[in-house]
C-alpha cells in the first residue's frame, strides 16, 4: 500500500504529513544515553519509541535509505564523579574509560533485549571534540558567542527567535540544568559552549585553553557531522525540550545560518512507576537490567518483549504509568499470539495505517491482536501476522527445543503428575509456574482410553 506518514511536530504543535528532504536518505537523530549508570525504565521509552519509527521509515523508504544516529554522551560531570567514586585508585582518564565502556556495553545489551535494532551510526561525544570546537568558532565569528571568565557562552539575545521550540519568552528563560547563573554572563539564559578543565578533570586543547564541551554543543556537532546541517527528524524525551533541544537549535542554526536544525521534532512522554514520579529518593528507581534479570519489580523477572509491549500499549506522546499490572496485561496478551518465523510478507494495512498516524502503537497493537487471533485459526495467515509484529518489534519467536531439553521437560511434567496424585498441589504448581516462566505451557486433560489425568506441553513463545 502507499503510505502517507503523519507525525506530530513539537516545533509547530501540529500533526502534518511527513516529507523527507531526500527520500533516498531519510535522516533521524535521537539523543542517546549519558553512560555513567545503568539505563532506567525512563531511558527505555525513547529507545523503544524511536526504534519503532526507525522500523517504519525503513519499511516505507527502504532499509538502505534511512540513517538513524543515536549518540553516546561519554563526557559529562556525572561521569567524572562516578569514575572518582568507583575507581579511586586509577588515573582519571582510565577510570572514566572503565565507567563508560562498562555502562555502554550494558546499555547495548539492555536495549537489544527490548527488541531494539542498532542505529545506523552511534557517535561518541569524545570522538567529535574537533567538530564541537569548529562550531563554537563559527558562533564566535558570527557574533553569537563570547568568551568570559575562561568560558565560551552562547549569547541568547543574539538570536531573534530563540525559544521557538519550548515557546518560552526569553525573559523567562533560566540557564538550565548543568549551568549555573554566573556574574560573567551577559544574560541569565546564556549557556556554556566550552568550559575550562582543572588538572583532575578530562580536557582537550582548544583556542580558549584546555577544557571540555558544554552539554548541548555535543549533539549539534554529532548531528551535523553524520546527518548534515539540516535533517529530517530529531527525537528525544519530553524533558529534553528545554534546555537541551532549545539550545541545540540555537547553536546549529546560528552557526550554519539555517532556518531550522531539523524539520520535525518528536518527543515521548514521561514515565511514572506505579503512579509516582521515578526517583531514587522515592525508592522506585528501576533499571532495565533490574527488570530483565532481578526480582525487584513485582517479585519476578520480565521478558524483554513484555517490557516492550507494555510501553507500546500507550501512545508515545502520552505519559505512561509503568506498573506490574500493565506488565501482566502485556504478558497475557502476547501469550495468546502465535510464535512465527520472520516473514517476507507485507504487513497488514491496518497495522501500517495505525503506525503511519503519528506512531499510533495503541491502535497498531489492537490490530495486531486481531491478526494473531486470525492466524491462530488459520496458519496460512501467519506470514502477515509475523510481518506486522516485526514492524512493531514484538514478533514472538519460535523456541527450538532439542531432544535432551525435551526429555528433561518430560521428566518434570511426569514429576508434577506424581505430585498431583499425592495431592501435593503447592509443589505441583511450582513446577507448572517454573515451566511457564521458561516458555513452556502445560495442558491438562484425560487419557481417552483410561480416563486418567494426562498432561501435554508445548512451547508458548
Amino acid at each position: 500500500m502507499s503510505v502517507t506518514l503523519k507525525l506530530y511536530n513539537t516545533l509547530t504543535r501540529e500533526k502534518a504529513e511527513f516529507s523527507p528532504i531526500d527520500p533516498q536518505n531519510v535522516r533521524v537523530y535521537v539523543c542517546g544515553p549519558t553512560v555513567y549508570d545503568y539505563a532506567h525504565i525512563g531511558n527505555a521509552r525513547p529507545a523503544i519509541v524511536f526504534d519503532v519509527l526507525f522500523r517504519l521509515l525503513r519499511h516505507v523508504y527502504g532499509e538502505n535509505h534511512v540513517t538513524y544516529a543515536r549518540n553516546i554522551t561519554d563526557v559529562d560531570d556525572k561521569i567524572n564523579a562516578r569514575a572518582l567514586r568507583d575507581h579511586p585508585g586509577l588515573p582519571l582518564n582510565e577510570a572514566i574509560r572503565a565507567v563508560t565502556e562498562r555502562t555502554e556495553t550494558q546499555y547495548h545489551e539492555d536495549v537489544a533485549a527490548l527488541g531494539c535494532l542498532m542505529p545506523t551510526v552511534e557517535p561518541r561525544a569524545t570522538d567529535n571534540i574537533s567538530q564541537m570546537i569548529e562550531i563554537i568558532e563559527q558562533l564566535i565569528a558570527r557574533g553569537h558567542a563570547y568568551v568570559a571568565a575562561g568560558e565560551v557562552l552562547f549569547d541568547t539575545k543574539s538570536m531573534r527567535d530563540y525559544g521557538q521550540l519550548s515557546k518560552r519568552p526569553l525573559d523567562e528563560q533560566q540557564a538550565g540544568a548543568r549551568v549555573a547563573v554566573d556574574a560573567h554572563k551577559k544574560n541569565p539564559g546564556d549557556f556554556v559552549l566550552w568550559k575550562l578543565s582543572s588538572h583532575n578533570e578530562p580536557g582537550w586543547e582548544s583556542p580558549w585553553g584546555r577544557g571540555r564541551p558544554g552539554w548541548h554543543i555535543e549533539c549539534s556537532a554529532m548531528s551535523q557531522r553524520y546527518l548534515g546541517e539540516v535533517f529530517d527528524i530529531h527525537g528525544g524525551g519530553l524533558d529534553l525540550i528545554f534546555p537541551h533541544h532549545e539550545n541545540e537549535i540555537a547553536q546549529s542554526r546560528c552557526a550554519h545560518g539555517t532556518q531550522v536544525m531539523a524539520n520535525v521534532w518528536m518527543h515521548n512522554g514521561f514515565v511514572q512507576v506505579e503512579g509516582r514520579k521515578m526517583s531514587k529518593s522515592e525508592g522506585n528507581f528501576i533499571t532495565i537490567y533490574d527488570l530483565l534479570h532481578t526480582e525487584t519489580f513485582g517479585g519476578r523477572q520480565w521478558p524483554g518483549e513484555v517490557l516492550r509491549l507494555a510501553m507500546l500499549m500507550t501512545h508515545y506522546r502520552e505519559p505512561i504509568d509503568f506498573s506490574v499490572k500493565r506488565l501482566e496485561e502485556a504478558e497475557r496478551l502476547i501469550a495468546k499470539w502465535p510464535a512465527a518465523d520472520p516473514s517476507d510478507a507485507a504487513p497488514a494495512d491496518v497495522v501500517l495505517e495505525a503506525l503511519a498516524d503519528d506512531l499510533n502503537t495503541v491502535a497498531a497493537v489492537q490490530a495486531l491482536h486481531g491478526l494473531a487471533q486470525d492466524a491462530n485459526a488459520d496458519k496460512a495467515l501467519l506470514p502477515v501476522f509475523a510481518a506486522s509484529a516485526a514492524l512493531l518489534g514484538v514478533l514472538p519467536q519460535k523456541m527450538e527445543i532439542d531432544e535432551a531439553v525435551a526429555a528433561e521437560i518430560d521428566q518434570r511434567v511426569k514429576a508434577r503428575l506424581e505430585l498431583l496424585k499425592a495431592k501435593n498441589f503447592a509443589e505441583a504448581d511450582k513446577i507448572r509456574d517454573t515451566l511457564s516462566a521458561e516458555g513452556i505451557q502445560l495442558k491438562d486433560g484425560k487419557d481417552p482410553a483410561t480416563g486418567e489425568r494426562m498432561t501435554k506441553w508445548e512451547v508458548k513463545r
